[in-house]
C-alpha cells in the first residue's frame, strides 16, 4: 500500500493505493497520521478511490487512526470509497461509524465548514 500526503486549508489529504491488507505497509498508515498529530495536524481525509480491497486488519487500522484523531481534538473522513470496499463496511456496520463523502473536496470542506 502507498501513502501520498497532501495539505489543504490544515487538512491532510492522505490519498491510498493498493491493499489495506495488515503488516508493516498499514500500520505505516497509523504512523502517518501519529506524525500528523505531533506536527498540529489533527484533521485527516482518507481517499480510498485506490484501495481495491481490505480486510479485518485494515478496518482495524482505521479505527486506530480515527480513535488517535478523536483522541487529539481531530477528526477523519474518508472519501472516494471503492464498491468492494463500501460493502464490506456495510456488511461490518462500520458505515455508522465512518463519515464518508463521495469527493476528497467535500469531505475537506465538511472538516474546514466546522
Amino acid at each position: 500500500m502507498k501513502i501520498k500526503e497532501k495539505i489543504e486549508n490544515h487538512v491532510a489529504v492522505l490519498s491510498l493505493s493498493g491493499k489495506m491488507m495488515g503488516g508493516p505497509e498499514t500500520t505505516a498508515l497509523h504512523d502517518h497520521v501519529r506524525g500528523l498529530v505531533n506536527d498540529g495536524i489533527n484533521k485527516v481525509v482518507i481517499d480510498l478511490s485506490g484501495v481495491k480491497w481490505i480486510n479485518s486488519s485494515g478496518l482495524g487500522v482505521l479505527m486506530a487512526v480515527m480513535t488517535t484523531l478523536k483522541n487529539s481534538d481531530g477528526m477523519m473522513k474518508l472519501a472516494n470509497i471503492t464498491e468492494k470496499v463500501e460493502s464490506l463496511l456495510m456488511i461490518t456496520q462500520l458505515m455508522r461509524i465512518f463519515e464518508s463523502f463521495d469527493s476528497v473536496e467535500r469531505a475537506v470542506s465538511s472538516i474546514t465548514d466546522k
